[in-house]
């Protein structure tokens, strides 16, 4: 994608999701979940732009779960980008390992949990309303797909929302309406610097078989499969209480 299709399409798909779903208003604090990926630093990019523009303030929270090799290293390239990006950093440790023992959950429900604690404390240490997490439109596919796998009533074709409440905050998704490769069209344009979490990759991991196998087979057949299941996500809302 070149930067006037950049501009025409991907940005202004993000503008006008803003708009439609009022993320940013001015005198409010937002707080960036970010992981160092890729589309956790492309959305710190995109607070921080609007938050100039929008006269709100940002911050930006790491969240290190201290279960990979390279959890260190994450942390510290995640405070050298916020640093760059001119935002405040925040980072907290949580002991999932802990905490799956503990409530008998799996690692991975455990990380969950931990994670939305940390940044539910580190926005209200911050003084934040809002914190923003970088789900995009490929991520809401995988889910639905994930949760019909898995077996689901129908609340669980609603994907991933856009806004919800966390205690007295909200989490809001502003990456919703793009997905994972305008995301990569994104950091390139901006020349943004990301890390990659290796277990993306390994598919022992259902989700990631979802989104290495499953969703590329099913792209063969139809190229807009990502959308369409998106589609089908919101318009559900309309007719379940989340």
């Amino acid at each position: 994608m070149d930067k006037s299709n950049f501009r025409a399409v991907t940005w202004q798909s993000l503008i006008k999701f803003e708009k439609q779903n009022a993320f940013f208003k001015p005198k409010i604090g937002v707080l960036v979940g970010l992981s160092g990926g890729a589309d956790s630093v492309a959305l710190a990019h995109f607070v921080k732009q609007l938050s100039v523009k929008k006269q709100f303030s940002v911050y930006a929270c790491h969240v290190h779960h201290g279960l990979r090799e390279m959890a260190d290293r994450d942390a510290a390239f995640a405070k050298k980008t916020a640093k760059e990006l001119e935002i405040p950093f925040i980072l907290k440790k949580v002991n999932v390992k802990a905490l799956a023992k503990k409530e008998n959950l799996s690692v991975e429900h455990a990380a969950r949990k931990a994670r939305y604690q940390a940044l539910s404390e580190a926005a209200e240490k911050c003084g934040c309303k809002k914190i923003a997490l970088a789900h995009h439109l490929d991520d809401n596919a995988e889910t639905f797909l994930l949760n019909v796998l898995r077996g689901t009533k129908a609340k669980g074709l609603l994907g991933i929302p856009v806004k919800r409440a966390l205690g007295k905050l909200e989490i809001i998704r502003p990456f919703m309406c793009i997905t994972r490769a305008e995301v990569d069209a994104y950091v390139k344009e901006h020349k943004l610097s990301f890390i990659n979490d290796e277990t993306n990759f390994e598919q022992v991991y259902t989700r990631n078989w979802v989104r290495g196998t499953l969703l590329p087979l099913l792209e063969e057949k139809q190229p807009q499969i990502r959308r369409h299941i998106n589609d089908i996500a919101q318009d559900l809302y309309k007719y379940i209480k989340p």
